[in-house]
């Protein structure tokens, strides 16, 4: 049973970083697809950052250049680095992995068959 569990969330100041971690376990994440998602209350779910097997990595247009994401597969870890965050980058940030090896085409939340618990971010003033 594949576990994704996130760290890293906090309380930031805008224009403020943070680091956010997910820590695959179940089977060697190294073979599969890996992302972020996020949900502001009231809103639905949306797509932050893929990287895939081979570390092709995708970006939402929101996060202009701001968001990185990158992966260690030594360490099962997919991390989500967060620079200039604003009060619309609050929300709950979760981890995810598809059963896919590239993340060509995987858009949706449904492409994605395993999710964390997520990680709580929010920003003010």
């Amino acid at each position: 049973q594949v576990q994704l569990v996130e760290s890293g969330g906090g309380s930031v100041q805008p224009g403020g970083s943070l680091t956010l971690s997910c820590v695959a376990s179940g089977r060697s994440m190294s073979n599969y697809c890996m992302g972020w998602f996020r949900q502001s209350p009231g809103k639905v779910r949306q797509r932050v950052a893929r990287i895939s097997k081979t570390e092709t990595t995708n970006s939402a247009d929101f996060e202009k250049g701001r968001f990185t994401i990158s992966r260690d597969n030594a360490k099962n870890t997919v991390y989500l680095q967060m620079n200039s965050l604003q009060p619309e980058d609050t929300a709950m940030y979760y981890c995810v992995q598809a059963n896919s090896a590239s993340c060509w085409g995987l858009l949706r939340t449904a492409d994605f068959d395993f999710w964390g618990q997520g990680t709580q971010v929010a920003v003010s003033a």
